[in-house]
């Protein structure tokens, strides 16, 4: 009695490990080692380099590198905005030292940002070339060969008929052809195989986050941005010396830049104006004309909304912002026009209250001295009856419903002959005398097609009346396409390997001594699910019409027992006592040496 106990533990557990083994040989990840082998230095690296290439520190590099990417998101990077760089260091001079040695001003550049890149591309690589070559090789391969004992299995069901049991192997063959099985007729039994495209989403999952990943190195290393504001009726070809600003990377600088011509024909905008949302933003539109290269009769008509570039040759342009332009003419105190255009004011609020200043260098006195004349002030697009003395002017609205400009009038040395940059938006005060009208500061408010005389006989302002202008952001990006591709085929990839079911199934039918065959079928999956159970069931109903069971009288009558569930011995005999009823030349026994 202990031996017969003793005999079926054993056979239990040589059952579980059969099915734990098989299910192993359904997935094709690197096996991992737990610590170094072999011996000495190249037994260390071979160690490091399996522990590098695993999943396991591909996901902590992964993670890794999006907190690296987080300082560079709240810090601000000399490759995006070098003035708002020096703006942060001046206000905050204590920690800025020590930003500057950990590289967190040029984060995407740094030393240690750039090792973490470098060894998930690694990693990535060393996981994804030989996983692939062991996928390749288990195409290659025929399914693996029926257990011995396929009552071992977590699905199982058998019968008997009075088919022959080459006619019953063979329409099994068939019938999971038919259910696009990869089946192979061999020994008196049918292997079959389904879910490769599991595999298929891993790989192409693995692939893609290395495309995304080369993607966004490409761009870092190969894309430019500048900077143009246009108002109505102006144009610009794409060379540094019209541009406002430009950010170039190391492969790509102001020779490369795109060679094209835009011209901003109207600008549009309107807002809400009524209910609970009034100055909410409804439309910005831009009708530019514009040419690629060199030749004007290519002339094209284009449309540019947020978040809708015209993309013209390898860069694309974006609309990024727009406001106002007071049209302004100032005349000298002989009469003669000495400016006149239109002047872009910056924005200051949501409704566009918009500051900018008037530079006159070559202006000249009533006396004939030589001088400069500087005007700064306020558009207002919408402006109130009067204004609040705390605030000062103030628009209501973002549309132009009631525009008025606000101006105060200088004159001395606006520094534009000192050779150093200016600010063309800002006004340095420090040499200029403020006019005097009435003993106060000489100011105006303006509305379109009025004039303003200045004091002390310094001529003229007129306010003839204003366009509108936009700014927009010239991006050249080669990598874009490659990390979107990227980024798609990884959700891809991961709905593959996460709803496909990696399956197998066997069929064996083996002539009884008596009389008659035995069918037997057993299915395996790769993870738990009752689809392997459902396509079992759903062939062998489809068999029954070339292998119909034998009712139970027949099955009485020859003592034969009834069909055995998964995991359970029948109801006249165990597991041992089929696997000893079946011929030992119909029996193939498992391919042990099987991988994936």
């Amino acid at each position: 009695m202990t031996n017969t106990t003793t005999d079926r533990e054993r056979v239990g557990d040589e059952a579980q490990g059969a099915t734990e083994e098989a299910a192993e040989r359904l997935t094709t990840a690197p096996a991992e080692s737990d610590g170094p082998t072999g011996i000495g230095v190249v037994g260390w690296l071979r160690w490091m380099w399996r522990q590098l290439t695993s999943m396991r520190v591909a996901l902590i590099l992964l993670f890794l590198l999006s907190l690296a990417a987080i300082p560079g998101s709240l810090i601000p990077q000399n490759g995006q905005n070098e003035f708002k760089v020096q703006t942060w260091k001046a206000q905050h001079s204590t920690v800025a030292p020590i930003y500057e040695k950990l590289q967190l001003f040029d984060v995407y550049s740094s030393v240690w940002f750039s090792a973490i890149y470098i060894l998930l591309f690694v990693s990535l690589a060393g996981c994804i070339v030989p996983r692939t070559w062991q996928f390749v090789g288990v195409l290659r391969s025929r399914p693996p060969a029926a257990p011995r004992n396929l009552t071992r299995m977590p699905v199982y069901a058998a019968w008997r008929t009075d088919a022959d049991a080459a006619t019953v192997n063979a329409a099994a063959h068939r019938l999971l052809r038919a259910r696009r099985f990869r089946a192979h007729l061999d020994g008196g039994a049918v292997a079959a195989e389904k879910g490769y495209l599991r595999e298929v989403g891993n790989l192409v999952f693995h692939l893609s986050l290395f495309a995304l990943l080369g993607g966004f190195a490409w761009a870092s290393l190969a894309s430019g941005t500048g900077g143009k504001l246009l108002v109505e009726g102006e144009g610009y070809s794409n060379t540094i010396t019209q541009l406002d600003d430009f950010t170039g990377t190391r492969f790509y600088g102001t020779e490369d830049l795109d060679p094209f011509y835009v011209k901003l024909k109207t600008f549009t905008s309107k807002f809400q104006n009524n209910g609970s949302q009034i100055g909410s933003a409804r439309q910005f539109t831009a009708n530019v004309d514009y040419y690629e290269g060199s030749d004007p009769a290519k002339l094209q008509q284009g449309r540019i909304e947020v978040n809708h570039p015209l993309e013209i040759g390898g860069s694309k342009f974006f609309l990024i912002g727009h406001g106002y332009a007071p049209v302004i003419t100032v005349r000298n105190a002989a009469g003669d026009v000495v400016y006149t255009g239109a002047t872009p004011f910056l924005p200051q609020d949501g409704n566009l209250t918009s500051t900018g200043v008037i530079k006159v260098s070559d202006y000249g006195d009533k006396d004939g001295k030589r001088t400069q004349l500087g005007l700064s002030g306020f558009f207002l697009p919408t402006a109130p009856v009067a204004f609040d003395r705390n605030t000062g002017p103030r628009s209501l609205f973002p549309g132009d419903a009631d525009p008025v400009l606000v101006l105060n009038a200088y004159a001395g040395d606006l520094g534009t002959d000192s050779g150093l940059p200016q600010n063309i938006y800002q006004l340095n005060t420090k040499n200029l005398t403020q006019l005097q009208q009435d003993g106060e500061p000489a100011k105006i408010r303006l509305k379109p097609g009025q004039g303003w005389t200045l004091p002390d006989g310094y001529g003229t302002v007129t306010f003839e009346g204003y366009k509108q202008w936009a700014s927009f952001n010239v991006s050249h990006r080669p990598g874009n396409a490659i990390a979107l591709a990227g980024a798609v085929l990884a959700i891809a990839g991961l709905i593959g390997s996460l709803f496909v079911q990696r399956r197998r199934i066997w069929v064996r039918a083996v002539a009884l001594p008596g009389g008659g065959t035995q069918v037997e079928l057993a299915g395996l999956g790769r993870s738990e699910s009752a689809k392997i159970a459902e396509e079992l069931a759903a062939l062998a109903v489809d068999l029954q019409d070339d292998a119909p069971a034998l009712d139970d009288e027949s099955d009485d009558e020859s003592g034969n027992a009834p069909e055995a569930g998964p995991d359970h011995e029948s109801e006249n005999g165990s597991a041992e006592a089929d696997e000893a009823s079946a011929p030992a030349e119909s029996a193939v026994p498992a391919d042990q040496n099987s991988k994936e």
